[in-house]
């Protein structure tokens, strides 16, 4: 009977040990620029909007052209593919030797040990930059569980709004138009043409992934306003019963240890959104900015794909199947690799009927 419980756990654990090597974190390292000796973790698991794609293509750009190491860390299933919304990120741990967190995520629910890597981060006042979801980053079942007032729909006075509203300025506050058939028009403020993050963006862009509900709160200085078109292909006019809302902002959050950092967060993102210049170019501006390193944003910046980037439709669960982050190792391998699988489509899904010019 003991023979065969220790035969149990050594086959457990080497089936940790399968799963962690294939998960190992994508490491794009940069060697020139103005990046050097500053490090990047992007946290990427979302179930609708292909983070899986979106991190490491911003990933890469800042790696290869400016020099940063960046580091990739994906949801990953109990086969060591990457998975939409998977509630399971190994190797947070390098977030104690971050320089920037980039989170991209949408409902997680991770184990605690997983879960107080962002939390420390978060407690020593790290620069936070979020995309779209990560204003419901977490939504944690038990309410009795360590971390529970990260939830999105936290209500306590002590930490209302989670993480969103605490970190990024707005939690989950609804979609504004019709996802999935309604693409949408990024404007820039015009008080705000002159902010760092701006510059080189024109003043118009446009984004796949629908319209969100953003609210102006104390401390926040909102860049952009999006506003839904009627159809889903940038040549379409604008939905005029939508008026904008804004969809870019920056912020300061202060940590345990009393420090402010600085915040950019963009309602948009979904993989697709960064097939338009000008907002792959205030993405990166953004990051640059959350890294204190404003004087280096310049209006010609190279914001230029490194690698094949072949964006797959955004819908839930969409996402390439059998994919291993090893897969996109390296600054030439495909997002996402041809041959793979993927997932059915949501229904209704629609076509893409005209694709954003860079």
């Amino acid at each position: 009977m003991k023979l065969k419980s220790s035969l149990i756990s050594c086959l457990a654990f080497l089936c940790l040990l399968t799963q962690l090597a294939f998960s190992n974190p994508v490491v794009y390292e940069g060697k020139e620029g103005i990046g050097k000796g500053k490090h990047i973790v992007f946290v990427a698991s979302d179930h609708e909007y292909r983070s899986e794609e979106s991190l490491p293509a911003l990933a890469r750009i800042l790696a290869k052209h400016h020099g940063y190491k960046c580091t990739v860390l994906f949801g990953v299933d109990e086969n060591g593919h990457i998975g939409a919304g998977v509630s399971n990120i190994p190797h947070l741990n390098l977030l104690e030797q971050a320089d920037l967190m980039v989170m991209f995520t949408r409902f997680l629910d991770l184990p605690d040990d997983q879960m107080q890597h962002i939390v420390n981060y978060i407690d020593r006042a790290g620069p936070v930059v979020g995309f779209r979801t990560s204003s419901h980053a977490f939504n944690i079942k038990n309410k009795s569980a360590k971390f529970y007032k990260y939830h999105f729909r936290y209500d306590g006075a002590d930490y209302k709004g989670g993480f969103g509203e605490q970190i990024l300025g707005n939690t989950w506050e609804g979609h504004y138009g019709r996802n999935h058939s309604q693409m949408t028009l990024t404007e820039i403020i015009p008080e705000q043409k002159g902010h760092v993050i701006l510059t080189g963006v024109a003043d118009k862009s446009y984004a796949y992934a629908g319209g969100y509900n953003g609210i102006l709160r104390e401390g926040m200085t909102a860049l952009t306003t999006t506003q839904p078109l009627k159809e889903f292909h940038s040549g379409s006019p604008i939905d005029e019963s939508k008026p904008k809302v804004i969809s870019t902002w920056v912020r300061h959050y202060k940590g345990k240890n009393g420090n402010k950092a600085r915040v950019f967060h963009s309602t948009q993102g979904a993989s697709e959104d960064l097939l338009d210049e000008n907002y792959r170019r205030m993405s990166i501006n953004g990051i640059l900015w959350a890294l204190g390193q404003e004087s280096s944003i310049k209006a010609d910046l190279n914001v230029s794909f490194v690698g094949p980037f072949n964006p797959l439709p955004y819908n839930n669960q969409g996402h390439a199947s059998n994919v291993k982050p090893s897969d996109l190792e390296g600054f030439t391998s495909a997002i996402m690799p041809s041959g793979k699988g993927h997932e059915p489509k949501s229904p209704g899904a629609p076509k893409r009927k005209k694709a954003i010019t860079k």
